[in-house]
């Protein structure tokens, strides 16, 4: 017996056997009939081996097969449509180095050298792969493939907060000069301002459409795109004047419909895709930066930064961006001074 403990806390296949030798292992597989089959030194390539003659190596316990079974799960299901998306995005790199894996083959060594060298360009982002990877992992030991998460045995990348803030005078400036970039720069410069102005997230106002304004109360109504606990929370924003110009806007284009999208994609009327979003964003903010109207690019996220920041300096507080306010303080106040009073 306890020679068969020792073997399991090795996170070996059923009917493998591990033997010791001076330079390491050798291991075996232990047929139902017939004579053990010697498999080599190589753990991983040992679990593959039984894995192929086992006729579990096409599809069951790979990772692969996770990413499909953990989409199906309410855990998944109940999760907001822009993580849903995020999460997808993050598996697609996940899918090229461990797609094919078996979740017994992988261990934390191979982890830590996915977010130390194979994304060591992207070390925030192959944190968020990382998240999605320890679900996965998750997920395999509640389905009996392995014994332990091997995610939990090793530590992140170390991040650093983002404080970048966008102050009024560069914005301003960035508008300006988006206005005069055609149709396509109007509408997505319009969506900035729309941000920096509401403070809401890109996913909650890509596809809003017009019967969310309100004029005659002057108020938009969006659903929060992060909800908590499976509670749903609806934003009612008061829509100020600088916004109202933002909207006057929209509704001068060619393609305005009063049942139609705010923010219009001007070669289909439909609103932007997120993918279509972030490749036509991307190539306005280089080309801001290549004729220096920015001096560094900024993103969605910084925008709600500077709307917490000058909320904070116009009504002296934090807006309710999120259920805990010491999370909105310390995620996207960036103040770059404090004003207070002597005695």
């Amino acid at each position: 017996m306890r020679h068969r403990d020792r073997q399991s806390q090795l996170g070996l296949l059923p009917r493998m056997e591990a033997r010791a030798r001076k330079d390491g292992f050798s291991y075996r597989y232990h047929p139902r009939d017939g004579k053990p089959i010697n498999l080599g030194t190589d753990k991983d390539e040992a679990i593959r081996k039984v894995l192929d003659m086992t006729g579990q190596s096409n599809d069951d316990g790979t990772f692969e097969f996770l990413w499909r079974t953990y989409k199906e799960r309410n855990e998944y299901k109940r999760l907001a449509e822009a993580t849903k998306e995020q999460y997808s995005d993050n598996w697609l790199e996940l899918e090229k180095r461990f797609g094919k894996l078996h979740a017994l083959a992988l261990k934390p060594k191979h982890i830590a050298r996915y977010l130390r060298v194979e994304r060591a360009s992207a070390p925030i982002v192959a944190n968020r792969e990382f998240a999605v990877l320890s679900n996965l992992c998750k997920l395999a030991v509640e389905m009996g493939y392995i014994d332990r998460n091997p995610c939990k045995e090793v530590s992140r990348n170390p991040e650093t907060p983002r404080d970048m803030l966008v102050e009024k005078p560069a914005l301003d400036k960035f508008v300006a000069w988006a206005l005069q970039q055609g149709p396509s720069a109007v509408v997505l410069v319009s969506m900035a301002q729309f941000a920096a102005l509401a403070g809401n997230r890109r996913a909650e106002f890509r596809a809003m459409h017009w019967p969310q304004f309100d004029e005659q109360e002057m108020l938009l109504r969006l659903q929060r795109a992060k909800q908590r606990q499976g509670k749903k929370k609806r934003e009612l924003v008061n829509v100020s004047a600088a916004l109202h110009e933002v909207l006057d806007r929209m509704k001068a284009l060619d393609s305005y419909s009063p049942m139609g999208p705010v923010f219009p994609a001007p070669r289909t009327g439909r609103p932007y895709s997120e993918p279509g979003f972030k490749a036509m964003w991307g190539r306005l903010m280089l080309d801001a930066l290549k004729e220096k109207v920015v001096e560094e690019r900024f993103t969605f996220h910084d925008l709600r930064a500077h709307y917490t920041t000058y909320h904070k300096l116009k009504y002296g507080e934090v807006p309710e961006l999120h259920a805990d306010k010491k999370t909105t303080e310390g995620v996207y106040e960036r103040s770059r001074e404090v004003r207070r009073s002597a005695l």
